[in-house]
């Protein structure tokens, strides 16, 4: 199994907090650290609000920044003759249309997390003893994946 410094097992213990509502005494388990170090960081950290913030989901997110160009745009197409954005606003509409792009194409770790998260749940309907064999394979996945 690989060895991860405090760090790496605090970035990981944050993403099962936050992503896949588990017990701190579980997460504390498979990080590999005490209770106390796990409840100190849900604190110093203020997980618990982080982990709201996250329930917007990605599609949502998306939708936001789709509504915010449109509205731009719009403001710009009821101008009278002068329909060309101002620095300001095409500088916005630059930085819009990357985000955009970037929650299109790329995959990060919190992608990869939620679908291993609707793995295991759908696997442990008809199969706990595979899914909790499978576990610590994809604990080491993980683990791989912050390093």
């Amino acid at each position: 199994m690989a060895k991860l410094t405090n760090a790496q097992k605090k970035e990981w213990a944050q993403l099962l907090y936050t992503r896949e509502n588990l017990p701190q005494k579980e997460i504390a388990r498979r990080v590999d650290v005490s209770t106390a170090t796990m409840s100190k960081w849900v604190k110093a950290g203020n997980w618990d609000k982080l982990k709201v913030s996250l329930t917007i989901t990605r599609e949502e997110q998306l939708n936001n920044l789709y509504r915010q160009l449109a509205e731009i745009n719009k403001e710009i197409a009821e101008r009278g003759e002068n329909r060309y954005a101002t620095p300001a606003e095409a500088d916005t509409i630059t930085k819009l249309a990357n985000a955009i792009d970037k929650f299109q194409t790329e995959t990060g770790l919190n992608d990869v997390l939620s679908v291993f998260k609707d793995f295991f749940s759908w696997l442990r309907t008809f199969d706990l003893e595979e899914a909790q064999r499978l576990l610590p394979l994809y604990d080491d996945f993980v683990k791989t994946k912050l390093r």
